[in-house]
């Protein structure tokens, strides 16, 4: 029997009018021009990387060999393997799946392919991030980091449901099972919604090899994560998946920490997309309506997010490694000024989460 197949609505947006977009990709190139430096990851991007695995692959190590004793250490390296696999996915895959780390494809599939060792598929990623979310963010029936499903209302377009009144107070819980979701049956759900979508095809990918490396991926993953401390950790079952658990909910928790508030906020455009819509305006000022930055003072929180609080500069420029975002961010704020766009970049992090609650519970009101 044939599969139903179905369409994306199809959107386009409008050339820019009024010179704000070419102005700004002329003063970010003269930047770099100036500076003599390359748009790619420098040292300090390579020694994070390195850095980050290494926090990520250390605990596995300590709790197989018995050294953490299933006390306060063993969840101790639990947590530090949650917030390594959150700042995997924010600084260093990121990076790489986007062309951002290096002039070389062949270095970025490696780099980008570091989402295959935490239980991933960089391919699946690609279409939902790259695709989808940067080209039509926060338009509802193509963005889907705006569409999470009934349980949770991320846009003013999507169906209200009585249980949303609630969504300020669970929606916490659900971004915990973030990884969680991604590393057991995420990327099945989404390979086959993508076929019916006609996206594997229009993308020149097949779904039978998708199909072997979503697989071989998870089988890659569940033996080193879970098999080796279970086979040789000396500790119960049940200690070793609890600690999995933790460490599955501190990564999603942290990376919907700083990717949410940088979207679903109550000053930001929602748009319904509808077959053959054109957009009034280009994909950069659609950026700047859409997207917010915040806690840009904190180093610390640049450094661990990959310039993903930086969520603008990201944006408008994602084939440029994070490292360069702050740098970015004076010529993209000036430049918005200069043409009367907007550019929300003064929140802090504190502010920006309680701002996306707000907005969470206003979603959780009827229209």
């Amino acid at each position: 029997m044939t599969q139903p197949q179905f369409e994306l609505p199809t959107v386009r947006f409008a050339r820019d009018t009024t010179g704000f977009s070419k102005t700004l990709r002329q003063r970010v190139d003269n930047y770099f021009k100036e500076k003599g430096i390359s748009k790619k990851a420098n040292g300090s991007m390579v020694f994070k990387t390195i850095l980050l695995i290494t926090l990520y692959l250390g605990p596995v190590g300590l709790i197989a060999s018995g050294v953490t004793n299933g006390g306060w250490m063993f969840w101790a390296a639990e947590i530090v393997m949650g917030l390594a696999l959150a700042g995997i996915g924010m600084a260093v895959m990121h990076d790489g799946n986007h062309g951002a780390y290096s002039d070389k494809k062949g270095i970025n599939r490696l780099v980008g392919g570091v989402l295959e060792l935490v239980g991933g598929n960089s391919e699946m990623w690609q279409i939902q991030h790259n695709l989808l979310h940067h080209s039509f963010t926060n338009i509802d029936g193509l963005d889907e980091d705006i569409n999470p499903g009934p349980l949770l209302r991320f846009s003013p377009l999507k169906p209200y449901k009585p249980w949303h009144r609630f969504q300020h107070f669970y929606a916490w819980f659900f971004y915990g099972l973030m990884t969680l979701i991604w590393v057991t049956f995420k990327d099945f759900v989404a390979l086959n919604r993508y076929r019916k979508l006609h996206l594997l095809k229009s993308m020149g990918k097949s779904y039978n090899n998708l199909m072997f490396r979503i697989v071989l991926a998870k089988v890659l993953y569940y033996p080193i994560v879970l098999g080796l401390p279970l086979a040789f950790s000396g500790l119960g079952t049940g200690q070793i998946i609890a600690g999995w658990l933790l460490m599955h909910f501190i990564g999603g928790l942290t990376l919907a920490l700083v990717f949410q508030p940088a979207h679903v906020m109550e000053d930001h455009d929602y748009i319904k997309a509808e077959k053959g819509g054109k957009m009034d305006i280009d994909v950069m000022i659609h950026t700047l309506k859409t997207t917010c930055n915040f806690g840009v003072k904190s180093k610390l929180l640049t450094w661990y997010s990959g310039g993903l609080n930086h969520q603008i500069e990201h944006h408008l420029f994602p084939q440029i490694c994070h490292v360069h975002y702050s740098a970015l961010a004076p010529i993209v704020k000036e430049t918005a000024k200069e043409f009367g766009l907007p550019y929300r970049a003064e929140t802090t992090f504190a502010a920006a989460v309680k701002m996306h609650t707000r907005q969470l519970m206003e979603l959780g009101r009827p229209a």
